[in-house]
């Protein structure tokens, strides 16, 4: 089992920034990748972030130049710098792990709330 621990979320307005930070522990072998996704109220899930072990990213485009997620490898523990946030970034951010023995684990959520 991998247990996925996030911290960071908050209320903050228009503008502003937030960092979070997402630390797995458990039973590791070697994680493959890390990332955020967020499920905005009536939305469905979706991809914000990823990262690979090996460094590689992927972000969505209604995040791209304002979002970057970085990783630390010996930590197991991914970021998420989020600046120039909108309301529409307003959701419950999940992260997520896969693990390569596994498969993928998620984290129970935080919160942001960007008021306008």
């Amino acid at each position: 089992q991998v247990q996925l621990v996030e911290s960071g979320g908050g209320l903050v307005q228009a503008g502003g920034s937030l960092r979070l930070s997402c630390a797995a522990s458990g039973r590791i072998f070697r994680i493959a990748a890390m990332g955020w996704y967020r499920q905005g109220p009536g939305k469905q899930r979706e991809l914000v972030a990823i990262i690979s072990s090996g460094g590689r990213t992927n972000y969505a485009a209604s995040v791209k130049g304002r979002f970057t997620i970085s990783g630390d490898n010996a930590k197991n523990t991914v970021y998420l710098q989020m600046n120039s946030l909108k309301p529409e970034d307003t959701a419950a951010y999940y992260c997520t792990a896969i693990e390569v023995t596994q498969g993928r684990y998620w984290g129970q959520g935080t919160q942001v709330t960007v008021s306008s």
